[in-house]
């Protein structure tokens, strides 16, 4: 029997208020607030997706929902971020459109600009200087720099199509992308659909599957290609991170259950990791850097659990010896597809389950990296969550990377 939209808020509303009266800590302390988008939406009757809004305990990293759930401004959102100053949360909709809304003190969200890409948004980044988001896409596989002024989004002012030079009429899919701490450059990862397309039809071009565009950004927003690029990364690269001492990019590669690394050299050029690739779980999807620049964590589908890597400060090395007590995965609800590190403490971790309708939260312990489960974890959402963000609540501190 299916319940209705109304039933299905309820049911979703007073498991939200179970869990938070199960909280043992003496007073609930809000210290970030997790922005989560999931594709189907339970407070109105359009078609577009849907973000909530969740306190994170500062004891017990336990979520309870708060504010208003308010419509994603399309259908199936597919990404979330949020501007480095946290007032600004960006949200891409596979349906088409790109939104803009402003981050109340209270964690309330209010729908501002819409900008329509010419392709299919797959997944946004926003610099550190707040200056610029971009934005790639697929059919046609493309990057897009769009200005912000004070969180404001504008219209284009730089495009660039991706493709590969010896290769220029197959189809390639853009996955993910991230720009550099410093603002000097941004990374697309993509795969060549002609050649790689499980359960579909291939030509067999002859080129590499799994590719890593860069670029460097000038004045403008102006792009311009790093050299030697796109660099090559696997089979069907999913996820990018850099970190916030701009030295080190790192990959996830779904098809070949591992983690890639590279070094940034002058202009933007990647480098290999000369002792990568490294393993992953199955299928690992999306992958996120811990404030602080020391820890990794990165969804495996397959597995439903997340890897933990400590990374090496000097040569950026992930090595996957986190929780060398117990099991090196940690277990979540079904099929994580992303996952954010709270920025006040960062002790927490969150990942957002797709068919599990879920978040997993897990205390990160700052002087190892490794996971436990925070208190009263899997927390319910609504159907099918595809991203999470987070900011730190009110005027909280936020980790960072210590010289």
């Amino acid at each position: 029997m299916k319940l209705s939209k109304l039933s299905q808020l309820i049911l979703v509303s007073s498991t939200g208020l179970l869990v938070a009266s199960l909280l043992t800590a003496c007073q609930i302390v809000t210290v970030d607030y997790v922005f989560m988008a999931s594709k189907t939406s339970l407070t109105n009757s359009s078609s577009d997706g849907q973000i909530d809004v969740f306190a994170s305990d500062s004891q017990s990293g336990a979520l309870r929902p708060v504010a208003t759930a308010v419509s994603s401004g399309g259908a199936n959102p597919v990404a979330l971020v949020v501007s480095s100053d946290y007032l600004n949360l960006y949200v891409a909709n596979a349906g088409g459109s790109i939104v803009h809304f402003d981050i109340a003190s209270s964690g309330s969200l209010s729908q501002k600009e819409v900008v329509t890409p010419a392709g299919t948004p797959t997944a946004i980044a926003v610099n550190t200087a707040g200056t610029y988001l971009f934005a790639v896409s697929s059919a046609p596989a493309t990057l897009t720099v769009y200005p912000l002024s004070g969180g404001a989004l504008g219209a284009a002012v730089a495009s660039v199509p991706l493709s590969l030079p010896a290769y220029p009429s197959d189809t390639l899919v853009p996955t993910a992308v991230t720009a550099l701490a410093n603002n000097d450059a941004v990374y697309v990862a993509a795969y060549d659909q002609t050649v790689y397309n499980p359960g579909g039809t291939t030509t067999a071009s002859g080129a590499n599957p799994g590719w890593v565009f860069g670029y460097t950004v000038g004045s403008g927003g102006a792009l311009t290609a790093a050299p030697l690029s796109p660099y090559l990364a696997g089979v069907k690269p999913s996820g990018i991170s850099g970190e916030p001492t701009s030295r080190f990019v790192y990959v996830t590669d779904f098809a070949s259950s591992q983690l890639i690394g590279y070094s940034v050299g002058s202009n933007g050029t990647l480098n290999f990791m000369v002792n990568g690739p490294f393993k992953s779980g199955n299928e690992p999807d999306a992958i996120v850097v811990d404030p602080r620049a020391k820890y990794i964590y990165v969804t495996n589908a397959l597995d439903n659990s997340v890897t933990a890597y400590a990374i090496n400060l000097q040569s950026g090395t992930p090595t996957a010896s986190v929780n060398v007590t117990g099991s090196q995965t940690n277990s979540t609800d079904t099929l994580p597809v992303a996952l954010t590190v709270e920025p006040a403490l960062g002790r927490y971790v969150y990942t957002a389950n797709y068919l599990g309708n879920s978040i997993s939260g897990f205390r990160l312990d700052p002087n190892t990296g490794a996971l436990t489960p925070t208190q009263a974890t899997p927390y319910p959402t609504p159907s099918e969550p595809t991203a999470i963000a987070a900011i730190p609540h009110g005027s909280h501190a936020t980790e960072s990377v210590q010289p």
